[in-house]
């Protein structure tokens, strides 16, 4: 049996249009390694970006294509991920421990952004990736409710505190240091300062994605994160309502004149499905996110229904995702945190954590 080469596998390979790299997976260098030997075919992939929930589909498909070529007779397929860091704005310093952070959005309250982002922490866990969640909403903290997490978090040296787990989850946010009711009566100074101990002040431990679950609007707390925090990337949570689009669109030139790539729009309560007959309607409008990512030219991330099930799943501070990881609002979540990462996968790698520190000292 004469061998098979290289290049006849690669070419097989490059048939398969990867959907969230959008690429095929050789010119992605996402294949590490090919190794053939009478026409067993064992394939090494290595992916930037968590997908468990489509290692199965992907590797069905590279079987398929590889087990094509003339002469294979079996093909086996190892899938591995390696989330790199990824660059932010310029003169930024990394946070110790955190290899990513994408902040999360909405140009007003009210479109389900805080509910998004949970999820989106949860779908990011589920996908395979060490994820922490901050809660930058220093006025109204809803993470904690979110989280079911009612505890006050340590400090076991006085001056940093220890991330409280929910669900898997790294977490922080103001509302665990204030009683649930307490307003946080602050001037912006003191918003901005609370902000940056939470972030800095928090032992994370070897995060990929740290998600920032923003307030609303374009403030004070906004342009310290563009001028003071390395954010990877920008999500935009909105609905398709055109009030909601009008203030969406605000929010993505802010973080485009501070140098914040955006990584994509998530349109939220995008269609009601009524839970006594089905019949679908899409009460807020139709089509508004995908026309704004159109208009914008940043990528459709997805669109998630209105649906009361995630209402009272996150009130009881169970998130959707958390609970039953295989729901079929879960998998939309999921869809959505693999097609972000992968978005991410493919800006550069941030190396400057990589470089030590040079002291100069005058003997």
């Amino acid at each position: 049996m004469s061998s098979i080469s290289r290049d006849e596998i690669e070419t097989a390979i490059k048939q398969y249009i990867e959907p969230y790299l959008e690429s095929d997976l050789v010119s992605a260098k996402a294949v590490k390694n090919i190794a053939e030997d009478n026409g067993k075919v064992a394939i090494d992939v290595v992916l930037g970006f968590p997908a468990k929930g489509h290692h199965d589909e992907l590797t069905a498909k590279l079987k398929e294509t590889v087990g094509a070529v003339d002469g294979v007779t079996d093909v086996a397929v190892n899938i591995d991920t390696k989330i790199d860091a990824h660059t932010t704005q310029k003169g930024v310093k990394p946070i110790d421990q955190v290899k990513n952070i994408i902040a999360i959005a909405s140009g007003k309250g009210g479109v389900g952004k805080s509910t998004t982002a949970v999820n989106l922490a949860m779908a990011l866990a589920a996908e395979g990736a060490s994820v922490g969640i901050l809660d930058a909403d220093i006025y109204g903290p809803s993470q904690p409710r979110m989280l079911g997490v009612d505890q006050k978090p340590d400090s076991k040296d006085g001056k940093s505190l220890e991330p409280l787990m929910g669900h898997g989850v790294q977490s922080m946010s103001i509302g665990y240091l204030i009683d649930e009711e307490t307003p946080m009566i602050w001037r912006g100074p003191m918003v901005t300062q609370a902000l940056e101990q939470l972030l800095n002040d928090t032992n994370w431990v070897d995060v990929d994605y740290l998600i920032i679950d923003l307030p609303p609007g374009t403030g004070d707390i906004q342009l310290t994160l563009a001028q003071k925090v390395p954010v990877s990337g920008a999500v935009i949570v909105t609905t398709p309502q055109d009030i909601a689009l009008l203030d969406a669109r605000k929010a993505l030139k802010m973080f485009e004149k501070v140098d914040v790539h955006v990584l994509g729009i998530i349109e939220n309560m995008s269609i009601h499905i009524c839970s006594q007959c089905g019949h679908e309607e899409h009460i807020f409008g139709t089509g508004g996110g995908q026309s704004m990512s159109d208009q914008y030219d940043v990528d459709f991330l997805g669109a998630l229904p209105l649906d009361k099930k995630i209402r009272e799943e996150v009130d009881s501070g169970r998130p959707t995702v958390a609970i039953d990881p295989e729901d079929r609002i879960s998998q939309i979540y999921r869809e959505i945190a693999r097609r972000t990462a992968a978005k991410l996968s493919l800006r550069a790698k941030e190396h400057s954590a990589k470089f030590p520190n040079i002291v100069i000292q005058n003997n």
